[in-house]
């Protein structure tokens, strides 16, 4: 078992090199807010055609399978699973509730409310016979049948599809969507986006994006750093699973007999294990950092990445225009 290669999550993608490694981080992290804020209050059409312009974008890079298969496979497989949880589960209006009230103080209420009905009302001051008023017949109980059962006058349906104890209402199924878009878009696009883009041209947009932050006296490039650091530790974190993982299938330990306790016990040793191998290496790259000079963000700095924007960056910001006008036009809530 590879981790680094089974679970490439916020990994990044060398080769090949697609038209989004071509684009500058900053214009990418933009787009990557747009996606993220484009579901909020939006229609379900909408949510399901920012899912659909993902795909498009994966499929138009021409990433290999291979890594978009382990990605948007179970991710997709996610979402579906989410979506029929969700689309099957009582909404909260269709269900059916349980009086509070004991069958007797049901009935005592329903006759009070009855007698109050049938009683006389009072007659106004300004007329006390009744003259001029006209009596109201009423209605009887054939009469009443037929209007409660006159037909639906549109083709509306609150419930779309009831079989057995499966019941799908609108309710259930615009929250499914809801839902599963929105556990789609935030995990891929976040991952397309560290697939596509190297951590150091992410941190140095970052850190452009934030330099007007200074005049505030907010440490940038203190931040920036611990950005970078943070994304370099990813695949050794990996690399500790990995390794402890494979140590114990090496000792092949026979987990029925061990139990429920001493199971516990051999993973709470491994997790024991697997942070004081992180805290290692987490001094091993501060003491690293010392030797070399790396005292202070502001000295010793190494730019990474050369920030300039492109004509491919220049169609990818005018592309954001039209995109935020179609949500706002036809993505809103109605």
């Amino acid at each position: 078992m590879d981790l680094l290669r089974s679970l490439p999550l916020g990994l990044y993608l060398e080769q090949p090199v697609t038209w989004l490694h071509y684009l500058d981080s900053r214009v990418k992290l933009i787009w990557l807010m747009s996606f993220l804020a484009v579901p909020l209050l939006a229609n379900p059409y909408c949510r399901l055609a920012v899912v659909v312009v993902l795909i498009l974008f994966t499929l138009s890079a021409r990433i290999p399978l291979r890594v978009w298969r382990q990605q948007m496979g179970w991710l997709l497989m996610l979402a579906v699973f989410v979506f029929i949880l969700t689309a099957i589960a009582p909404d909260g209006l269709a269900v059916d509730h349980q009086s509070r009230l004991p069958q007797a103080d049901i009935l005592m209420v329903e006759s009070a409310e009855t007698s109050a009905q049938e009683s006389p009302q009072p007659r106004p001051w300004y007329n006390p016979f009744g003259i001029g008023r006209e009596s109201v017949p009423e209605a009887s109980e054939s009469e009443t049948v037929i209007l409660t059962n006159l037909p639906q006058p549109t083709d509306y349906r609150y419930i779309l599809l009831e079989a057995g104890p499966v019941t799908i209402t609108r309710r259930s199924l615009d929250l499914a969507v809801r839902v599963s878009t929105v556990i789609f878009t935030l995990i891929y696009s976040t991952n397309l986006y560290l697939l596509t883009t190297a951590p150091e041209e992410i941190t140095a947009g970052l850190e452009s994006l934030m330099l007007p932050l200074r005049r505030l006296n907010i440490p940038v490039t203190e931040i920036a750093l611990t950005l970078t650091l943070s994304l370099r530790f990813i695949p050794l974190v990996l690399e500790e699973v990995q390794n402890l993982v494979r140590s114990i299938r090496t000792r092949a330990i026979n987990w029925k007999k061990l139990g429920v306790r001493r199971s516990a016990q051999v993973w709470i040793m491994v997790t024991e294990r697997l942070l004081e191998n992180l805290l290692m290496r987490a001094d091993q790259i501060a003491k690293a950092m010392t030797v070399r000079g790396f005292t202070s963000p502001n000295q010793h700095r190494v730019q990474w990445h050369q920030l300039r924007l492109h004509w491919g960056d220049w169609i990818a910001i005018a592309t954001l225009a039209p995109f935020w006008v179609a949500r706002l036009i036809w993505g809103g809530m109605g």
